[in-house]
């Protein structure tokens, strides 16, 4: 029975995914509605809706009146799956389906070693990740996140430089830059699908003090104005090199400069994260994207669970001081913020 609740839940997984990219979740958080007005509302064939929703009934995520023939989706559970919010889980099931892509790839590496590159995933990876961070950038980027590390909105408000290291579409590069106009924002990713995208997204929202490159984040340090600050938001876990990276992040910043780095909230050690609900995905996503993409190109795969001690280790060796741990804003319970400072 436990086999079979994981492998319902996996099959869920992929519903919820059609659920999300179809707007039936959106269309059935407003209300009660047979399976044709529900169709109606989304846009869907009927049909296809009523099989969905006899998965999403056993699976506990409807109720169904059978006098009726109306479905409904309580509230608390269309606040995880519905809307533009931080607290919409539906786009996490995207990332299932693109990993299960590469599964064969994987069980290859497990037997002659190596791993999956990062490219082997793309280009729907880019979108995926997108789909993952945008509405947690909107809720708390700005307001919450860089709030963190003491000095750095005056520094920003002033006109200061701030680099985020594996931008991806660019989306928090751009609301910083409206956030803070007299300041420069630059975005680093080694994808130019990610770039361009971050590029037109800029475009689009005039954020003319906003720019991004194509490059590998361990030359940041090399012949450019130093930052104020180095934003990092769930990428020092993927790198090829992370502790190299980490120095060459370390070197680009001023004196006193500000990095801030949003990581899976994880202990080092196995045995501390028994019983942590978030663990088992996280283990899992390691294997098949995180850690096996930096062992095919060479690198650490330190992986997803590298965790607080691990991460505390590597930014002391690179320089890094005056560490402090935050809980993520908005009550993320998979992410901490490690906030820490280059020394005079």
């Amino acid at each position: 029975m436990r086999l079979m609740g994981l492998y319902g839940g996996g099959m869920l997984t992929f519903m919820v995914d059609i659920g999300h990219r179809t707007g039936l979740f959106d269309a059935a958080a407003a209300g009660p509605a047979t399976s044709a007005e529900l169709a109606a509302r989304a846009g869907v064939q009927e049909r296809y809706a009523r099989e969905w929703l006899g998965a999403m009934v056993t699976g506990g995520i409807f109720e169904y009146d059978a006098a009726a023939r109306s479905y409904r989706l309580p509230a608390e559970h269309a606040a995880c799956l519905s809307g533009a919010t931080a607290f919409n889980m539906a786009p996490v099931s995207r990332l299932h389906a693109n990993l299960a892509g590469q599964l064969d790839r994987v069980v290859d590496a497990f037997r002659h070693g190596g791993g999956v590159p990062a490219g082997a995933y793309r280009p729907a990876f880019t979108e995926v990740m997108d789909g993952l961070n945008r509405n947690a950038l909107d809720a708390v980027l700005v307001d919450a996140v860089i709030p963190l590390a003491p000095g750095l909105v005056d520094r920003l408000r002033g006109g200061g430089r701030l680099a985020e290291v594996g931008c991806g579409t660019g989306h928090g590069i751009v609301l910083l830059a409206r956030a803070f106009p007299r300041s420069s924002f630059t975005g680093y990713d080694v994808e130019p699908d990610a770039i361009e995208r971050a590029r037109a997204e800029a475009a689009g929202a005039g954020a003319g003090n906003a720019r991004f490159e194509v490059r590998d984040a361990a030359t940041i340090a090399s012949g450019e104005e130093r930052c104020d600050a180095v934003l990092c938001w769930d990428t020092v876990h993927d790198l090829a090199d992370p502790a190299g990276v980490l120095r060459a992040i370390h070197d680009a910043l001023v004196p006193g400069g500000s990095f801030v780095m949003v990581e899976p909230m994880l202990s080092s050690n196995l045995e501390d994260n028994v019983g942590n609900p978030m663990a088992p995905m996280t283990y899992a996503t390691s294997t098949l994207y995180c850690m096996t993409q930096s062992l095919a190109a060479g690198g650490a795969g330190l992986g997803t669970a590298w965790g607080e001690q691990t991460a505390r280790r590597l930014l002391g060796e690179a320089g890094f001081v005056d560490l402090q741990l935050h809980p993520a804003p908005a009550g993320n319970p998979i992410n901490k913020v490690f906030v820490s400072r280059r020394g005079a």
